[in-house]
């Protein structure tokens, strides 16, 4: 059984749960650090292993253009070319359409980097300027040869203010492209044993998500996720999106929200509503900044450990915490740190905000577990 649900909170669609792979067991509700290019930013594999990270993401499209997938799987797949021995959950490429294509970026020569075709994706490497093209089947090849316990089907991310026009299209394509994943898979699925998610698509149209629930939902995956730019950027919209399709969403498989976690006050919304897993570059990517994440209503539960009335205080970011930096490091220490632009600063900031979303979520499933998950929710919200 890959997915199991342990306990329904009473007052909410909030639940516990297991997921079971072949590098070990994710309790959920679950926050995933991202490792874009095999590293979460700034910190190595002991550090996770020391905070207790359950699993991590890699970057598909990222992974394929450096170092590639056909060296990672010459060097025995990605578990043992980044030295974790815990799950791992890759994409798909399919974010990568929509910020490289929709966005139009261009690489240094001018050039656009994406063409969007209803086969695939044609796509010039943002590095060096060379050709590439993914399609389902490729994509899906390309994680079976990174070898992740959790792989996404190929889809196309859409934007919150696009025209119902050209979401339609989109979804349709990422209905196309997810049949298309499944059988690419289902081929070789015994081989790998890795597990693959479907991902639901319709931007903020209620009648397009709905449709997208349905189809996705009645096809053979093992995971149900939710895309596009809405989810996690758009939380006026997510949590409309997600009390649409919630009653199409099974119950015997994990439910994915994708790139969410800007706010802790973001995590409560969803697994009220019966999200079970969830990542963000928030934690990682603010914490170089300075940005450290607190339990205080104001300003988003952050502090900016930059700010001058840190300079002469003694007091670890939260007395509270136990996570290394709060047990060693004081804030007038820190603050040192950011202001002499030492790197030292950058990983200490992150192990604390990476600590502080997964103890945040290990006490979110000891309240479901005890019915109070709203009582929770209430007390830091």
């Amino acid at each position: 059984m890959f997915f199991q649900t342990i306990h329904t909170d009473k007052n909410s669609h909030a639940r516990t749960g297991i997921i079971h792979t072949a590098h070990g067991d994710i309790e959920t509700p679950c926050f995933m650090p991202v490792g874009t290019q095999a590293s979460v930013k700034t910190l190595d594999q002991q550090d996770l292993k020391n905070l207790d990270a359950q699993i991590i993401l890699g970057n598909t499209y990222h992974l394929h253009l450096r170092p590639g997938e056909d060296l990672i799987a010459k060097l025995g797949g990605l578990h043992k070319f980044m030295n974790w021995d815990k799950p791992i959950l890759t994409d798909s490429g399919g974010f990568q359409v929509f910020s490289l294509g929709l966005q139009k970026e261009k690489n240094k020569k001018g050039q656009p980097l994406v063409k969007i075709d209803d086969e695939g994706v044609t796509f010039k490497s943002h590095i060096d300027g060379s050709t590439h093209r993914f399609t389902p089947e490729s994509a899906i090849e390309i994680q079976h040869k990174l070898g992740a316990d959790i792989i996404m089907a190929f889809d196309e991310c859409t934007p919150d203010k696009a025209k119902k026009e050209y979401v339609r299209e989109a979804m349709e394509r990422t209905h196309d492209w997810a049949e298309k994943s499944l059988k690419a898979h289902q081929k070789n699925k015994e081989k790998h044993k890795q597990y693959l998610f479907g991902i639901i698509q319709g931007a903020d149209n209620r009648e397009l998500r709905e449709k997208s629930a349905q189809f996705i939902c009645n096809l053979d995956f093992d995971g149900i996720a939710v895309g596009g730019e809405s989810i996690g950027y758009n939380m006026i919209a997510t949590k409309k999106i997600l009390d649409w399709i919630y009653h199409y969403l099974p119950e015997n498989k994990p439910r994915y929200a994708m790139g969410l976690g800007l706010n802790p006050a973001d995590l409560f919304e969803v697994v009220e509503r019966g999200i079970d897993m969830f990542d963000c570059v928030a934690p990682t990517r603010l914490a170089r900044h300075g940005i450290i994440f607190v339990k205080n209503k104001k300003n988003k539960h952050r502090l900016n450990i930059t700010n001058a009335k840190y300079i002469f205080d003694k007091n670890p970011i939260d007395k509270a915490c136990s996570c290394s930096t709060c047990q060693y490091y004081s804030l007038a220490y820190l603050n040192h740190l950011f202001r002499a632009r030492e790197i030292s600063a950058m990983r200490l900031a992150t192990i604390h905000n990476i600590h502080f979303f997964l103890n945040l979520m290990k006490e979110m499933r000891e309240a479901i577990e005890k019915n109070k998950f709203l009582k929770f929710k209430k007390e830091w919200l």
